[in-house]
Formats: structure tokens, sequence, C-alpha cells
């Protein structure tokens, strides 16, 4: 494998990486920013973060395996919103702002998936 593509897999990885990370980090300040002392309906989105962790840690942080923790995460995020929807009825905000994690996540997904394709580990070039 020669040093160009070595340092693409990094790249697209450490990217990956980022926009994961600044997406968690965004959940747990907007949620700190937001709640309330009797917001426990609002601890449903850290559900999603669980639901990251925890395929991360199966996947071992290998890319295909991040790649579809990942789009999971992505799906969870959707259902919480869905639930939130139903159950705070308000409909514009919370698909707004989860639509945007909903892209993060998709997008992290999709350059984990692309640093996997030629990843060593893959046996695919």
């Amino acid at each position: 494998m020669d040093v160009k593509r070595t340092i693409h897999i990094n790249s697209a990885y450490r990217v990956a990486v980022g926009i994961a990370v600044a997406a968690a980090l965004l959940v747990v300040w907007m949620h700190g920013a937001v709640a309330t002392e009797d917001d426990s309906p609002g601890l449903i989105f850290f559900g999603v973060l669980v639901v990251g962790i925890i395929g991360a840690i199966i996947a071992r942080f290998r890319p295909l395996g991040m790649a579809r923790a990942l789009f999971a995460t992505a799906l969870a995020q959707a259902l919480v919103a869905v639930i939130a929807m139903i159950a705070w009825k308000q409909y514009f905000e919370i698909s707004i702002l989860n639509g945007f994690f909903i892209a993060l996540w998709i997008g992290s997904a999709l350059l984990f998936r692309k640093a996997a394709r030629v990843s060593p580990e893959s046996g695919t070039v």
C-alpha cells in the first residue's frame, strides 16, 4: 500500500471521527443549555449517543463497523425525533434540529465507509 492511500484513509477516518465527536458534544451541550429541572423526557436524546457508543465498541472502531454504527445512530436520532414530535407537539423545531443531527451522523458514516473501502483490513482497494 502506498503512502498516498494511507494518508487518504487516515484523513477520511479522522474527519469522520471529528464529525461524530462534534455531533455528540453538540447533543450534550444543547441538552444542557435548554434542559429544565424536570426534563426527564429530554433524556431520550442521550439514547442516541448510547447507540453510537455501543456500536463503536462492538465495531472495535474499525471503519466499516463504525459506518454501520453511525447509520444506526442516525436511525435512532430519527426515531427519537418522531417520539419527541408526538410527545411535545413541536414539529418544526424538532424536525429541523434533528434533521441537522441526522445529517451529521450520516455524513460521518459515509466518511467511515469511504475509509473502509480502501482499508487494508477490508481486503479491497
